[in-house]
């Protein structure tokens, strides 16, 4: 049977074997420095397939860099043995809630989501660190291979990197900022849905070079908007030049396919249509009528019924002769009494919404004081994060999507977990079915903090802590009746795999460790624990049902209903399996060690093959 990989995908390998497909002369089998056999391309052969259009070492050319960029590529593409643990107790509704709470490396936790929501995601926030000089610490031994990654992030205890506030005065100052955003953009695009978007927060600090990254990793074309967003009402005197009161909404979609975003139309925004001449295609507006630029061709005269000409504008009509005619017969043109104007009518149906601004005021979006009182009175008066978001900024950017109220959203710098509160309490008011995933990692709180006063060891703790307590206030609230009340989410947390680092690097096995690698799961590692790396592994929704049964007095799950089935017990017997069998999963996962002979683990696929020939076999 087929063995699960148990670890992130390789990208390197996977474009090697793109460009193997386009160029198959140019790529070749060759072994790395610990003996594995890996593709590997051919850069001479390469470079003649390409020699037209090589551009070579020195040559000038426009593009971003930056020291560690090519550091940071790596980090994208190298793949990782880790995994993701529930943990029920810190999870609200675990098994029925369609949210998820990651605690851990935001880069990890993207790398193993990216098989289970690749072009998943319609909207993604992130209020990254704004590199003010001491707003976030980093890894300073960005020097290694991918591989050498791959290698160390096995073995945790023996990585030993040293973690530094990126302070004003080092050397790479803003080099370190950049590969840190990189490679989390870098796999962001890759989950988002080809008609999503990513909306970043970020202040003058960095946003030239957010810029310049985000242009080349979503592409200049799928720029959207700069937004100003005014945080706050009040500016301060001792400002040297300018008094800050806005920060940057910076938004890119992935693709083409993200057609226009539109708000919600308000009673306010409607107030100017009516339905005076009961019209009955409902209320209506007057339009311009006028060309914004003159064209010879625009100016000519219109006849009304009568026989009246009503000449044309300074600039012309917004139209040609023709089609103003074809306005007029379908009726969107009329005269006024006298026929001495034309009317042009805007029906409010024909309206889907409304057109966003790139300048969000405080009223609309919220502030930055409003974001601490939410905070405060939700912890009853303690301010336990220093710089959150307000929940109206998330749901305006979530009204965005006007026509849509189902998808799944995604904040990998959660912060104090504005996203998943906004978006669920927006979910309260129109029903909808938004589902939410945030990433946290465990970033200590500073020892006299009031956070760390109130008993919060970390940010991480008081993001779920702040979503436990907005969900309940949801609750007690007034709700929409269609809504299906999910305030829940389930902690998943970053972990090291959950397989014996043998399984791993076979080759540095010692004959005195051999008997302890016969089973290769490590110690106190939990079935549940398993069946998560599993549904990583395998590329399986997280936030699908899971069901528990006893068969055959083994413990068996069942993921949304016969989707995927695991058994993690030992003694596994024919009857067992032929029973498994006989339920027609569509996948199937048992324990490489966990048969109760070698002739059963023989005739598994054989019992599936004429049982359920649909059901995809393997173990771990």
């Amino acid at each position: 049977m087929d063995k699960l990989e148990m670890h992130t995908s390789d990208i390197t390998q996977e474009n090697i074997a793109k460009i193997r497909d386009l160029f198959p002369t140019c790529v070749t089998e060759a072994a790395d420095e610990r003996g594995f056999i890996r593709l590997t391309v051919d850069f001479d052969q390469l470079r003649q397939e390409l020699s037209d259009n090589l551009v070579e070492g020195g040559q000038e050319r426009y593009r971003l860099d930056w020291p560690g960029k090519r550091e940071a590529l790596a980090l994208v593409n190298a793949p990782i043995a880790k995994t993701l643990r529930p943990n029920r107790g810190e999870s609200v509704d675990f098994d029925t809630t369609r949210n998820l709470f990651i605690e851990g490396d935001n880069l990890d936790a993207l790398k193993l989501l990216q098989e289970n929501y690749l072009g998943a995601i319609k909207l993604i926030y992130i209020d990254p660190p704004y590199n003010t000089g001491n707003d976030f610490i980093y890894n300073d031994d960005f020097a290694e291979s991918a591989k050498e990654y791959l290698y160390k992030s096995n073995q945790s205890d023996e990585v030993g990197n040293r973690l530094v506030a990126n302070t004003s005065v080092n050397g790479r100052f803003h080099s370190d900022w950049l590969t840190l955003m990189y490679p989390r953009l870098r796999i962001a695009r890759n989950l988002l849905s080809e008609d999503g978007a990513i909306f970043i927060n970020i202040d003058d600090s960095e946003l030239g070079n957010l810029k310049k990254l985000c242009d080349e990793i979503f592409g200049e074309a799928n720029f959207v908007a700069n937004v100003a967003w005014k945080h706050t009402q009040q500016s301060k005197n001792d400002e040297r030049y300018f008094a800050r009161v806005y920060n940057s909404l910076l938004i890119y979609r992935k693709s083409e396919a993200l057609l226009k975003f539109r708000f919600p139309r308000t009673d306010e925004d409607n107030k100017n249509y009516s339905n005076n001449d009961n019209d009955p295609k409902g209320p209506w507006r007057a339009g311009d009528v006028r060309s914004p630029n003159y064209r010879k061709t625009l100016c000519f005269e219109i006849v009304t019924p009568s026989g009246k000409k009503i000449p044309p504008p300074d600039n012309g009509w917004r139209w040609s002769e023709e089609t103003v005619k074809e306005k007029i017969h379908s009726g969107e043109i009329v005269f006024n009494s006298d026929e001495t104007k034309i009317v042009r009518k805007i029906y409010l149906e024909n309206q889907e919404g409304r057109t966003p601004e790139n300048l969000w005021d405080g009223e609309s979006a919220g502030t930055s004081r409003q974001a601490n009182s939410e905070l405060k009175e939700l912890f009853d008066g303690v301010a336990t994060f220093d710089t959150p978001k307000p929940t109206a900024l998330l749901r305006r950017i979530a009204q965005l999507f006007y026509n849509e109220s189902s998808y799944v959203a995604l904040d990998f710098f959660a912060g104090s977990g504005t996203t998943a509160a906004a978006l669920m309490q927006l979910n309260a008011e129109d029903g909808g079915s938004r589902k939410v995933i945030v990433v946290q990692m465990p970033e200590p709180c500073s020892d006299g903090s009031e956070a760390f006063k109130a008993g919060y060891k970390t940010i991480a703790e008081i993001a779920k802590e702040r979503i436990r307590r907005a969900g309940k206030k949801i609750l007690e609230g007034k709700c929409h009746q269609d809504w299906n009340r999910d305030v829940g989410f389930r902690v998943l947390k970053v972990d090291t795999s959950n397989i014996e680092d043998i399984y791993y690097r076979p080759n540095e096995a010692q004959q005195a460790n051999l008997l302890a690698a016969v089973d290769n799961i490590k110690p106190g590692r939990t079935p549940e624990d398993l069946l998560f790396q599993v549904l990583v592994d395998w590329g399986v929704d997280l936030t699908l049902p899971i069901g528990r049964e006893t068969v055959q007095g083994k413990s068996v799950f069942f993921v949304d209903g016969n989707a995927l089935v695991a058994c993690f017990d030992l003694g596994i017997t024919e009857d067992f399996v032929k029973e498994l069998a006989g339920r027609e999963p569509l996948r199937i996962v048992f324990r490489d060690n966990g048969f109760a002979s070698d002739a059963v683990k023989i005739n598994v696929e054989q019992i599936f093959r004429q049982l359920s020939p649909g059901t995809e076999v393997k173990t771990i």
